[in-house]
Formats: structure tokens, sequence, C-alpha cells
């Protein structure tokens, strides 16, 4: 075995486990899963089926991964963070077929107890607050929060908050990093700089 089983953890045939991933207590793995390498998956984590996660990823305690559900490399899912893939569930109506897709792109931080409401993009290297409610699309780079999520302003791949407007034109340098972002009209585009 290439990755780190604790003995509470099930994970069963036919799931796909990249190399040093840790699968810790009370997890749960189905078949036919796929999981990168160097993934995390934090206590009482689901992970369905049809579900994809990427390389490097870390999923915090108590989130479920359900069919349809695709995590792109190095993604954040915060503490007891919810997934959905149906719209309108009912217990009494099967509703398999209707699932939709929900993509979370690369390096996107996904904060604790935030639900992200099924069919949405998240885009790369965006931030969800804790909390929030997504029910639509999230542009790449954007910080948004609350009830629904909305846009308050833009972070950098480290995670610092550019001193961006939400529309318009700009340029931001993170501190950390020295990468610059140019916003134009509400695309932000990475510039290396030349530290």
């Amino acid at each position: 075995m290439e990755h780190y089983q604790h003995p509470t953890a099930i994970v069963d045939e036919g799931a796909i486990i990249g190399k040093d991933s840790r699968i810790w207590h009370f997890v749960h793995v189905c078949s036919g899963a796929r999981i990168g390498r160097r993934v995390s998956l934090g206590q009482n984590v689901f992970v369905a089926g049809r579900a994809v996660i990427g390389d490097g990823c870390k999923i915090q305690n108590n989130v479920s991964v359900y069919d349809n559900v695709t995590i792109e490399q190095d993604v954040f899912c915060g503490p007891s963070m919810v997934f959905t893939n149906v719209l309108n569930p009912r217990a009494h109506i099967e509703r398999k077929a209707e699932y939709r897709h929900t993509l979370i792109k690369r390096g996107a931080s996904l904060g604790a107890n935030c639900t992200i409401v099924c069919g949405v993009t998240i885009g790369e290297f965006a931030f969800v607050g804790a909390g929030a409610v997504v029910n639509k699309n999230v542009p790449p780079y954007a910080l948004v929060v609350g009830v629904p999520a909305r846009q308050t302003g833009w972070i950098s791949e480290f995670g610092e908050r550019l001193a961006l407007p939400i529309n318009g034109t700009g340029k931001a340098i993170c501190p950390h990093t020295g990468v610059q972002y140019i916003l134009d009209g509400t695309l932000i585009t990475r510039m290396e700089s030349g530290r």
C-alpha cells in the first residue's frame, strides 16, 4: 500500500488512491472514487464512487464529496463544508439521473461550513468564505462571502487580499510572492514579476 489508511477507515475495492495520500479516522471511500497523490482526507470524510479528487488536496473533517463533484489539484475544503448534487431533492423521488456536475478548479479554498450548490464552477485560486452559500459560478481569484455568496474582492494565489476594485482596471502585487495581478473588467491575469 502506497498510502496511509487508518484502521477505522473503509476503502471499497475499486477505489483508486494515489501515492502518499492519508486517509484518517472513520473515512469511507466508495468503489470507483478517484483520489490523487498527497491527498489528506480528514476524520469522517465520505467520498462517493463518481467523485474525483486531484493531487495535493486537503479535505478537512466531516466533508462529503458526492457523485458528480470534481475537485482539481491543491484544493482546500474546510471543516464541515457541504457539497450537493441535486437542486430539488425529495426522499420519495429518485433523482440520481438529475445529478448536476460541480467543478472546483485548481488551488481554490472552500471555507469551513460553506455550502456549494450543485452545478457551479469555482474558479482557480478563488476563495469562498466560511459559512457562504455559493449558488452561481465564482471567477478565478475571486473572494466571495455571505448568503447567498457575493464577490467582495480578489485574492492572490498565496491567499492575500488584493487591492483591486471588483470590476474595472487595476494592478496589484502580492506582498509575499511579488506576483503581479492585472484586472481588466472582471478578469484577472497573473503576471510573473522580476523579483
